[in-house]
């Protein structure tokens, strides 16, 4: 069979634009003489639609709009359409809907495959939703059997997962279906899988090992783009019955790759690297989240650190300088270095740079608080007053000109409770709050890769949040290569304070201290903006913790 994988970025709840791409794709698939062009997992309506699909009429229009699209391959010489949807479920008993993959042919639905596995975890929650499928069918087309599966349905291999979240392997079922025909076994999987740092990776082996289990081809088309804080990669893949790769589509943009599994003697390219794959997540998310709630200019506050530095380095490929405004906003304990820092900073990526110095505010603000302070000396509340008027004046320009505000707070800011409520963490977006102040400094040497962007005194210079005199982070915190561990094995892997003490061997109290921190946050977390997740674990739907808790850490 000759088959093209559309990995497309569709948007929720956009049905005349989802439409018009699905058959865009389809009509540039038509023409290299296809047999079948597979879309992603429900993207007829966009993926995670959530509550939406509790509403009558969202559900009514994503019918509307997959006869739209069955009615295209009524046309002379057309392909077969296999695309995601969500359709009413049968009977009276059980949830509203149906997660489907739908076979279109000859102007109408000529197949329905429906999902059985829904996904509970993480950020998903499929099972508030969708009624799973009791069954599942084999499908022969073109002399070849087909199985036909959405996403999850192709994660729970016994022979692959040390532990399966499933009782049944929907893929094993269907491949043991009677099969008549001799062609070639095929897989089709539909999905709509979010990326984290390393899981394209893993894809690639969870389904190179179904293809050598069941001695077939295996075709998977992935959804790519942002939607609020996921990044879908895209990373559609083919693999032959040996498991070797065979086709492979571009990364973190939208792409149609032919796959003829008679003709499979073409190399596929190569896999994005680590940092690279990292980067092009956090631009295409930021790219869709502005893009998707209707803005296309954003502010960014720049003090003269790393930090806002990478995230408006990110913003300006994402939206083009031209839509990226920096803002510097010092007072007396700024540097004249962090705010040089700053202009070089917008120089170089060719942004518009305002200052507005907030020494007058910040002694109008102290002077109207002196009565009620009196008799106490300089400390957090004063240091944490500048970052809220900063907060203010952003969320002012965004209000007078239509700009989102960006966040740029990392991780291990947002893991400790390091940041400002109200003030640092105002915004629409935190870009880099699922990336580990470590992985910023490599981020940034990434932005320099051809020329100097975040200047060498940014990269250099200690950390520090500027709000007092002489101040460091490590006044706070430990040295970020000693907290950064420390917090991805208490956060992304659940490890208990003893047990992350012996195994990165540093002092207990020191991991018990940090933990405590961890724990003392959650409040701020839960009113942060949305973070673009990159790891397994994100602050953010996917780590749900309670607030109000007294914990043995």
């Amino acid at each position: 069979m000759k088959i093209a994988l559309a990995q497309i970025n569709p948007t929720v709840g956009d049905f005349t634009g989802n439409t018009k791409k699905i058959l865009e794709y389809a009509g540039r698939a038509s023409v290299q003489g296809v047999d079948l062009v597979v879309f992603p997992e429900l993207a007829v309506c966009g993926y995670p639609p959530a509550d939406f699909l509790e509403k009558q009429v969202f559900v009514d229009r994503a019918l509307e709009a997959l006869r739209e699209i069955a009615a295209w391959t009524a046309g002379q010489d057309r392909p077969q359409l296999l695309v995601g949807t969500v359709l009413p479920a049968d009977g009276h008993v059980g949830k509203r809907v149906r997660n489907v993959a739908a076979l279109l042919r000859a102007g109408e639905p000529a197949f329905v495959q429906q999902k059985m596995l829904l996904p509970f975890y993480d950020v998903f929650d499929e099972q508030r939703y969708f009624e799973p499928a009791s069954s599942q069918a084999l499908l022969e087309m073109d002399g070849s059997p087909v199985a036909i599966t959405i996403c999850e349905d192709a994660w729970n291999d016994k022979n692959f997962w040390p532990r399966q979240l499933y009782p049944v392997d929907p893929v094993d079922a269907l491949m043991q279906q009677k099969q008549s025909s001799g062609g070639s076994r095929i897989i089709l999987n539909i999905s709509a899988s979010p990326y984290w740092q390393g899981k394209p990776g893993v894809r690639q082996q969870m389904l190179a090992a179904i293809a050598k289990r069941h001695k077939a081809y295996v075709l998977m088309v992935n959804q790519v783009g942002g939607n609020d804080g996921l990044v879908f990669d895209g990373s559609s893949i083919a693999l032959s019955p040996d498991g070797s790769v065979i086709a492979r589509s571009a990364c973190f943009a939208e792409d149609l790759v032919v796959v003829d599994t008679k003709d499979v003697s073409r190399a596929a390219p190569a896999a994005c690297d680590d940092t690279a794959e990292l980067w092009q997540a956090l631009v295409l998310g930021t790219r869709d989240y502005v893009r998707k709630c209707g803005f296309s200019k954003v502010l960014i506050g720049l003090s003269g650190g790393i930090d806002s530095a990478l995230v408006a380095a990110i913003a300006v490929e994402a939206l083009g300088a031209e839509n990226v405004v920096g803002v510097g906003m010092p007072t007396e304990y700024s540097s004249l270095g962090s705010i040089e820092d700053a202009r070089c900073l917008a120089k170089n990526l060719g942004i518009r740079f305002e200052l507005l110095p907030i020494h007058d505010i910040f002694a109008q603000f102290q002077s109207v608080l002196a009565p009620l302070f009196q008799g106490s000396s300089f400390g957090l509340a004063e240091e944490n007053l500048q970052p809220r008027i900063r907060g203010t004046l952003l969320m002012a320009l965004s209000n007078k000109f239509g700009a989102l505000v960006l966040t740029t707070g990392n991780k291990s800011e947002m893991a400790v409770g390091y940041c400002t409520l109200y003030g640092d963490m105002v915004g629409a977006l935190a870009v880099i709050g699922d990336v580990y102040k470590t992985r910023v400094y490599a981020l940034s040497r990434y932005a320099n890769r051809s020329k100097e962007i975040i200047p060498r005194n940014t990269l250099e210079k200690p950390p520090s949040a500027e709000l007092r005199p002489g101040q460091l982070d490590t006044d706070s915190l430990p040295p970020y290569n000693v907290l950064d561990p420390i917090l991805e094995a208490y956060v992304e892997r659940y490890l208990s304070a003893e047990e992350i003490a012996s195994e990165q061997n540093v002092d207990a109290g020191l991991v018990q201290s940090v933990l405590k921190l961890v724990e003392r946050s959650e409040y701020k977390r839960q009113q942060a903006a949305p973070v673009l997740k990159v790891t397994q674990k994100s602050f953010g739907t996917g780590r749900r913790f309670p607030i109000a808790v007294r914990v043995q850490v």
